[in-house]
């Protein structure tokens, strides 16, 4: 930093007042000066430049092995969240099957015995004639 300042402090006198009375040899011996002053400075900066690139590079490399590692558990996490939805659906599905299956034989039970009766009330309702009359009442016949 020191020679930041140093390097500014000799511009601004190459750009004072003080310049317009210089010969052109001193501005000449100001001028190397000041290039021999930059190109140390850029050789001083140069590795630090270079050492701040390398571990940014290395951070860089950090954080995407750290990116891909936490991408895959998501991936692993979302696999395991299907495959249960899956599960839970072919579950619902058995369970449905297995709960209706004896209600729906109940009820074609019920459908047959009620069938059974229609037909006994009709046949009955031949041979009596009141009972035919409440059954066409009602619809039945």
């Amino acid at each position: 930093m020191k020679k930041v300042f140093s390097v500014i402090a000799l511009v601004m006198f190459l750009v004072s007042p003080v310049y317009a009375d210089l010969s052109k040899q001193d501005i000449d011996e100001i001028r190397k000066i000041v290039k021999e002053e930059v190109q140390a400075l850029r050789q001083e900066m140069n590795p630090r430049i270079d050492d701040l690139r390398q571990e940014m590079n290395t951070r860089i490399d950090d954080l995407r092995q750290e990116m891909n590692t936490r991408i895959d558990n998501l991936q692993d996490l979302l696999y395991v969240i299907l495959a249960g939805m899956f599960a839970l659906i072919g579950f619902v599905i058995w369970d449905r099957r297995t709960a209706l299956a004896p209600a729906v034989k109940k009820a074609k039970e019920l459908e047959e015995r009620e069938e059974r009766i229609e037909k006994a009330l009709k046949e009955y309702a031949l041979q009596e004639p009141r009972l035919a009359t409440v059954l066409r009442q009602v619809g039945v016949l």
